[in-house]
């Protein structure tokens, strides 16, 4: 079992959790996800089964959208409802210009701090687990990119927003930070996944129906190939020779004779833009999926980065 499933987890359950029955349901072994959701947050999840798992890396490494509900007024030590509150101020006097203001300074490649209570590892243990038995240490803020920010809805104490954003961004520390620069404190609410690369929550299905489809045997229809999800690379078909040539690892000379290899079809912001310049996708003569190549421009050849026999 091969592909990929676009997945709207449910609050309350771990991303984990997920994987856990999907694991149960497929009988598949070799299952992940591609991006930690909190609990608390709902939307896109995108599961891989099988060979799937293979090209997980380029979906955590895709943009990703979300809708965030922000409480002005109250900061917590978790930066969203579950924690202790830390501050609290009365939001009653900022304006809209205020908050425009504020939101349009996160936009942009600007630098973040993660929070404390997170799954990054400090020493190898995840700094939540730190967190919880009373141990701080030094967090480094880290760069990411928010491509697009856009005000929704402004009913104080709550705003919320639409985020288009890096991987690595988190959604509660932007909260929390806004809540820093208005000068009353801020949590994160709720928090939706809209998007993940390609996976859009319109096209998600719902852990009941997943459950159902797998009980009566129609969950083939919500199966991804490996191949839709590297849509934003260059589609190349090679000849029965190149072929064999990737099938075995070795890396060979791509002729441009009408093939574009090695530019996008697709123009894609800047950051992400970069990762996938040298990289395309290869079908064989009869349309088979074959895999991922990447450019090695010291000696111009295409070597397999990934092979899907």
């Amino acid at each position: 079992m091969d592909g990929l499933l676009n997945i709207n987890k449910p609050y309350g359950v771990t991303s984990f959790d997920v994987v856990s029955l999907v694991k149960r349901l497929s009988g598949e072994r070799r299952v992940g996800h591609a991006g930690t959701l909190d609990p608390a947050a709902t939307g896109v999840l995108p599961v891989c089964l099988g060979r799937g798992t293979r090209v997980i890396e380029f979906l955590v490494d895709t943009t990703k959208a979300y809708r965030a509900e922000i409480e002005l007024g109250v900061a917590t030590d978790t930066y969203d409802a579950s924690g202790r509150v830390t501050q609290q101020g009365d939001p009653a006097g900022i304006s809209r210009a205020q908050l425009d203001s504020a939101l349009a300074s996160f936009c942009g490649l600007i630098q973040q701090m993660p929070p404390l209570y997170s799954a990054l590892k400090h020493q190898g243990k995840p700094l939540y687990e730190l967190a919880r038995a009373g141990i701080t240490v030094e967090r480094r803020s880290r760069p990411v990119s928010i491509y697009q920010l856009e005000l929704i809805d402004w009913q104080l104490p709550l705003v919320t927003i639409e985020v288009v954003c890096s991987k690595g961004t988190y959604l509660r520390s932007l909260a929390h930070d806004l809540g820093q620069l208005l000068g009353c404190g801020a949590h994160l609410k709720n928090l939706i996944r809209l998007r993940c690369g390609l996976f859009d929550i319109k096209d998600s299905v719902s852990v009941p129906q997943l459950e159902d489809a797998f009980h009566h045997g129609y969950w083939q229809q919500f199966v991804y190939s490996i191949d839709s999800v590297l849509i934003d690379l260059t589609a190349i078909v090679v000849s029965n020779d190149e072929e064999k040539y990737i099938r075995n690892g070795r890396s060979l000379v791509l002729e441009d004779s009408g093939r574009k290899v090695g530019s996008n079809s697709l123009k894609l912001p800047v950051a992400v833009e970069t990762s996938l310049e040298n990289l395309c996708r290869a079908y064989a003569l009869d349309g088979s999926f074959l895999g991922v190549l990447r450019f090695n421009p010291e000696n111009g050849q295409w070597h397999p980065q990934k092979v899907f026999l």
